[in-house]
């Protein structure tokens, strides 16, 4: 109605100026059209809301009634540009080397919008009769001069195990001892000349020579290696790292194919690694440079031992699979050396190399049995996730999702890859990140184009007269000022309108918060800024509205019963309160009598208030205290428990709702409380005089839940043998009582007789003359004529 108002306006301007001569009337109706169609065409974005708000998600746009046809929804997408399919091998015909494939599809593009994943699924197969090219880097130090007598027919040896693996394999083979400067080895001219002591034959030391390229005759390797001589250094560790290098980088010199790519590392000491360099005065990092003049590695005096992060992309970059064959003494250290670099393994090397060729095969084994994916680095905000399908339906996720184990050949494995983005790149442009199989050199070329701005973008109308006369290019339905020029529809100029002018119209109540602090002042019109959730928005001419600070009830806005606006709870019908939490449907207090609340409370937001505290729950009709609930369930717990009692025959007709348990214990017995249901505690007796217990608690839906002990207490009978056996007990105790005690006397009775006895002893004076009668047995005679001369 207001655009044809609009249009009769016009039309009326015209007639103006037929039939008068004054124009400043067809401009005041053109103005004043203008306006109403600029209002009524705009009316999506509310007061306050920014130009930014057009840009929302389906649902919400919708809610807002946003036309239909008018909203546009790009959508990602996958498209497959190469899809070669995995090589599947027909009967004896080899297929050729660059018509191999065991990695489908091979180039994507995905079209990226941000949030949205696109999801595209990876087939691998693990071809037969794959070609192999293997590599024998081995330590010449003194200490392996046992080892090279082994290794001297191990060309021919090795030949024939591979064979039984791949009809196309080569062989190369180079050495390695330390760096040529002091303190690694001695540089005095004989020691350079021959740096083992006594009558030993060596070599002169080096760093790392490329013996033989890779190659197919295991004769010639044979013949090479047989003429190889050991050389000596001083240090127990030796440079292994810098040949490492040389080998993965010298693709050319080496003689590496786009195949398999195997390399034996054996050695039985330690490695240098990055910053042992400087004990011989060298600083300067490895750069990672092939160095190789005559098959030697000459810069070994001049660039430091590479790190172990180096080594590990070198040897990911060029798709090496290292063995490292390590003495049994060295094991901990290259097991823990395997953990850093994907896609290697270690063995068990003996004292003289003689298991050398079990040690490959089964390290190769060990490692073709396992495909793990890798990617390149990601486009800041792009994220990858993997999903493997692997042998006997086993599936993987998270880190396991990137691989699987136990792969035969001609084994068919699955991998799913989630591709995300949460951000456009800075530059806009597309990028492309490959996924690879370590070890092997096929990959998945991945393009990435990313939604970031909508068709409408492209199709903007420059110097519209929506735009304040042509201030700015109408864009998406929105203006887009040019420079120079601000506001909604570009209506004010920077240059015009003073800062504090524009200020002043943004201030609620002449008060000193700009648009309240939740916007910004623009052309004297605030602009309320926006959330990180794009559900919750400042609204308003001076941004002092949202939807997010109403009350809440249930930790739900509005109680999930209404909608905020303006800081206010507009509620549901049914729904009344601040926070929506009150409903005013009493359907759910009405008791089974029909009355409200049972008639003892208040139905007050659809829940009853009991007014009398003895009565319980949603409808004020459990009373867990009441006298005779107990008596009034007793004999249906009775029979459904114990089957006894006055309804034992028809317990399943009148019994009926009851949900019954037993407990062992009296302890067990859930309490009033255990549960928000109210619980009463029973105790009750039956016809043999035994007392049974039970907890009772009537839900909502009438159901009675019993806890029930399931022994009854009853009083025990007299049992007669502890009766009989307390009687003899009892006398047999009271006669050996009796009989001690009468012992006891007794020897109380000897004892005071005897101390009676001892004391007249003592106390008797006898006659100590002599008897009248006794006559002495000795007679005593003198000599009268004896004088004692």
């Amino acid at each position: 109605l207001c655009l044809q108002f609009s249009l009769c306006c016009v039309l009326l301007g015209f007639m103006c100026l037929q039939f008068t001569e004054a124009p400043f009337v067809w401009w005041f109706l053109h103005f004043f059209s203008f306006l109403l169609i600029k209002k009524y065409t705009n009316k999506f974005l509310q007061v306050g809301e920014s130009k930014s708000a057009r840009c929302d998600d389906l649902k919400s746009l919708k809610e807002r009634k946003c036309d239909e046809v008018k909203i546009e929804n790009p959508r990602g997408e996958v498209t497959i540009l190469k899809n070669k399919p995995v090589t599947v091998r027909v009967g004896n015909v080899k297929p050729k080397l660059n018509e191999i494939t065991q990695i489908q599809p091979q180039k994507l593009s995905l079209k990226l919008r941000s949030g949205e994943p696109q999801t595209f699924k990876l087939k691998f197969k693990r071809a037969e009769d794959y070609p192999i090219d293997l590599y024998y880097l081995m330590d010449l130090s003194f200490s392996m001069k046992d080892d090279l007598e082994n290794v001297k027919n191990l060309g021919t040896d090795l030949m024939k195990e591979m064979k039984k693996i791949t009809s196309d394999f080569r062989i190369g083979f180079g050495s390695f001892v330390e760096k040529t400067v002091m303190p690694y080895i001695s540089t005095t001219p004989a020691k350079l000349l021959n740096p083992c002591s006594g009558n030993q034959n060596c070599t002169s030391p080096f760093s790392y020579k490329n013996v033989l390229n890779l190659t197919d005759d295991g004769d010639k390797f044979n013949n090479l290696v047989s003429q190889q001589q050991i050389s000596g250094n001083l240090d127990s560790p030796e440079g292994g790292f810098d040949a490492i290098m040389q080998v993965a980088v010298c693709e050319e010199q080496i003689g590496w194919r786009n195949v398999t790519r195997l390399l034996v590392f054996s050695t039985d000491a330690g490695f240098h690694f990055a910053g042992d360099g400087k004990l011989g005065g060298i600083v300067l990092p490895n750069d990672g440079k092939c160095h190789l003049e005559n098959n030697f590695y000459t810069m070994s005096h001049y660039y430091d031992y590479p790190s172990i992060a180096h080594l590990v992309q070198k040897l990911g970059d060029h798709n090496i699979q290292t063995i490292f064959a390590v003495t049994e003494e060295f094991q901990p250290v290259y097991k823990e050396l395997k953990n850093l670099i994907p896609k290697s393994a270690v063995g068990t090397l003996s004292s003289n190399s003689s298991n050398v060729i079990k040690l490959i095969i089964d390290a190769y084994n060990s490692l073709s049995s396992e495909v793990i994916l890798e990617n390149t680095k990601l486009p800041e905000g792009v994220f990858l996730s993997y999903k493997s399908f692997c042998k006997n339906n086993v599936v993987g996720t998270g880190d396991n999702g990137r691989k699987c184990s136990n792969i035969s050949i001609g084994d068919e494995v699955e991998f799913e890859i989630s591709v995300t983005s949460q951000k456009c790149p800075s530059n806009g442009k597309p990028e492309t990140i490959n996924i690879k199989l370590p070890g092997f050199s096929e990959f998945v070329e991945v393009v990435l184009n990313f939604i970031c701005d909508c068709d409408c973008a492209a199709t903007g109308v420059p110097n519209s007269p929506e735009c304040n006369k042509g201030s700015g290019t109408l864009e998406c339905g929105a203006c887009k000022c040019n420079e120079g020029q601000i506001g909604q529809f570009c209506e004010c100029s920077q240059d015009e309108v003073q800062t504090n002018d524009m200020d002043a119209n943004c201030r609620k109540d002449n008060g000193t918060d700009i648009c309240s602090n939740n916007g910004e002042c623009v052309c004297g019109t605030c602009i309320c800024k926006k959330r990180e959730n794009p559900a919750e928005v400042y609204s308003g001419k001076y941004c002092d509205c949202d939807n997010f600070n109403c009350d809440r009830s249930n930790n739900k806005l509005c109680g999930g019963h209404g909608r905020c606006e303006c800081r206010k709870c507009i509620c549901d019908a049914n729904y009344t309160g601040n926070a929506c939490e009150c409903s005013m449907d009493s359907s759910t207090c009405l008791a089974k009598n029909g009355q409200e609340c049972n008639g003892r409370g208040k139905c007050e937001c659809g829940v009853c208030k009991c007014s009398d505290s003895k009565f319980q729950g949603p409808t004020c009709e459990l009373c867990p205290t009441c006298p005779g609930v107990c008596t009034e369930h007793k004999d249906c717990v009775q029979c459904l428990a114990f089957k006894t009692g006055e309804k034992k025959d028809t317990c399943q007709q009148e019994c009926t709702k009851y949900k019954l348990e037993k407990v062992t214990e009296r302890e067990r017995l859930p309490q009033p409380t255990d549960e928000p249901i109210p619980r009463a505690i029973c105790k009750e007796r039956d016809e043999n005089d035994c007392w049974f217990y039970f907890t009772l608690a009537v839900q909502e839906d009438d159901t009675k839940q019993v806890h029930v002990l399931e022994k009854p207490e009853c009083p025990a009978g007299p049992d007669i043998i502890p009766i009989v056996a307390g009687v003899v007990a009892g006398i047999v105790m009271i006669g050996l009582a009796l009989l001690l005690i009468w012992k006891l006397l007794m020897i109380i009775h000897d004892r005071r007789e005897f101390a009676k006895f001892e004391k007249e002893k003592m106390n008797a004076i006898w006659d100590t003359g002599e008897n009248p009668i006794y006559k002495s047995a000795v007679t005593t005679v003198v000599n009268p004529k004896y004088e004692g001369k």
